[in-house]
């Protein structure tokens, strides 16, 4: 299963699992899966926006995504925000 987060100015707004299969694993792994993911999320799903993917094991892109982190674009991670004490 592959992951995507929704990014809108920069926050994460909501995540959605897409299927093995239309990501062409286990043939394809991260970076290749991502375009597939996009098209399928696009053209199918009719989700419009900007989703990147996001890994449940943390393996790219710092950490899994979580509605409310925020996407550095320089480090290319996710980031959790700042929890004032």
């Amino acid at each position: 299963m592959g992951y995507f987060a929704k990014i809108e100015d920069s926050v994460v707004t909501e995540v959605i699992s897409v299927s093995n299969n239309v990501l062409g694993e286990p043939t394809l792994t991260f970076p290749d899966t991502e375009g597939a993911g996009r098209a399928f999320i696009a053209n199918t799903l009719q989700l419009g926006g900007t989703w990147l993917q996001t890994s449940y094991n943390n393996n790219f892109r710092g950490q899994y995504a979580g509605q409310g982190m925020t996407y550095d674009p320089a480090l290319d991670e996710f980031v959790s925000p700042v929890v004032e004490p």
